[in-house]
């Protein structure tokens, strides 16, 4: 029986850790991981389109059926660019109220003021609440309860 170098992980330990990787990156939404150990270093991505998405309860109106199917994904990246939008200040999971069950932050139509909890955002364990940047009206929340954020991306609109 042939014996590994004690520094050199095996091809079984490599796909171990590609498949630990694989999964963390399921786990917490990220779309890049990359790690060194014992001179191996392993790096795995996922290719993902970034672009704002809208969910059905909270989306504009929507667009006439003559208009170009393009148009829909224009739409929401345009929703970033709006200039009520909220956008996330970091990577993580939105949550709309402080615990399961309870009341959310806000809704549609709340109006909030400047600092006012709009959202909590989990990263790397760590609850983080989302300030109002301005004060105004909800008029659209641009992610479901529990789902997974990136920076920048619009979270919500405050006029």
């Amino acid at each position: 029986m042939a014996r590994q170098p004690a520094d050199k992980p095996s091809k079984n330990d490599d796909s171990a850790i590609i498949r630990e990787l694989a999964l963390l990156l399921d786990e917490t939404g990220l779309t890049e991981i990359e790690i060194e150990r014992a001179g191996l270093r392993v790096r795995v991505a996922r290719n993902i389109s970034v672009a704002a998405t809208v969910p059905a309860a909270y989306a504009p109106v929507p667009v006439s059926a003559s208009a170009p199917v393009a148009a829909a994904p224009a739409a929401a990246l345009d929703l970033a660019k709006h200039p009520g939008a909220v956008p996330s200040p970091m990577v993580g999971t939105a949550y709309w109220s402080p615990e399961p069950g309870a009341k959310p932050f806000v809704e549609v139509g709340t109006k909030v003021s400047a600092g006012q909890t709009l959202l909590i955002i989990e990263a790397m364990k760590t609850m983080n609440q989302i300030p109002s940047p301005h004060a105004g009206t909800v008029t659209q929340i641009l992610v479901e309860d529990g789902q997974p954020v990136e920076f920048g991306e619009p979270l919500m609109i405050i006029e």
